[in-house]
């Protein structure tokens, strides 16, 4: 015969006594929660126990999302780096152009008036071309017999001299450089005021101080500037600069070097000066002069 279990076990709370009374005990956490805040502490341990499980759980969709982001960035760069490949190329020529025309401007401004170590009138000319012979250093300007170009006329740039005008056409003019064999301007030394002359040696750039004795003070560094005694250069304009002295006592005159100070073949304008005015004529002339006219001058009646 099976015992059955006391009547006990068999007996408890309905169903509906249960959800009322655990909907009664629900809302009176709600209420003591929102009036007292008497689960925050409870609520602040679950989140920290929650934080690793939500990690984990959103974890799968940020990395297919950072994936996503990162191969639409590299497409996205692949493309702006191309864009500005070909943008770099269509501004390639007037970037150049740009650096160019900067470079002129700033040798335009070292010639301008008041700004120049040369306080003078002169004409700004363009170099058009190289003289047609390779073996001479000559250079041909677009000034002409129109702009009142005359032969001996300087030229020079923002630095010092460039050489001379040697031939003159009806719009164009052909300079002569300083540094063309045979091309000679009077000098003198800054430091001392030492005479010389400079010719050009025509190999090099180079300008050579010739017959100059060998116990002459020059030294390297010397500057040499136009003398103004042959009436076609300006007094005090540049000329060049002492780069080498050699003295030997078995020689009468020393072996002198020199650099030209102004870009005889670099620079694409130049400026033309005119020739400084003429003098007025010796004493000794002027008594000869009227001399002569008295002499000439046929004797009237008394």
């Amino acid at each position: 015969m099976i015992g059955e279990p006391p009547p006990f076990f068999h007996r408890g709370p309905s169903p509906l006594a249960r959800v009322t009374f655990f909907a009664l005990v629900a809302i009176a956490t709600m209420i003591a929660d929102h009036r007292f805040q008497a689960l925050e502490a409870v609520r602040l341990s679950l989140s920290v126990l929650a934080h690793p499980v939500q990690q984990i759980a959103a974890l799968p969709g940020e990395m297919f999302g950072r994936v996503g982001d990162y191969f639409a960035s590299q497409d996205r760069l692949m493309r702006e780096n191309q864009d500005l490949k070909v943008k770099l190329l269509e501004q390639a020529a007037a970037a150049q152009q740009a650096t160019l025309l900067k470079a002129e401007q700033e040798h335009l401004l070292a010639m301008e008036k008041g700004k120049s170590r040369f306080d003078t009138h002169g004409v700004l000319a363009e170099v058009l071309y190289g003289a047609r012979n390779p073996f001479t250093r000559k250079i041909v300007v677009d000034k002409g017999l129109t702009h009142g170009m005359r032969a001996g006329m300087p030229a020079i740039d923002g630095e010092g001299v460039v050489g001379q005008i040697t031939a003159v056409g009806t719009f164009t003019s052909e300079v002569t450089l300083l540094t063309e064999k045979g091309q000679s301007v009077p000098v003198i030394i800054t430091r001392n005021g030492l005479r010389a002359i400079a010719v050009g040696s025509g190999k090099d750039g180079a300008i050579e101080v010739p017959f100059m004795p060998a116990s002459a003070d020059i030294q390297n560094g010397d500057l040499f500037v136009t003398s103004g005694i042959d009436g076609t250069y300006p007094p005090g304009l540049v000329v060049a600069k002492v780069t080498g002295v050699e003295k030997n006592a078995a020689f009468m005159f020393a072996r002198i070097a020199a650099r030209p100070s102004a870009g005889v073949d670099n620079f694409r304008y130049v400026m033309i000066l005119p020739t400084p005015a003429a003098g007025p004529a010796p004493p000794d002339a002027k008594g000869e002069e009227r001399k002569a006219t008295g002499r000439d001058r046929p004797k009237g009646r008394r």
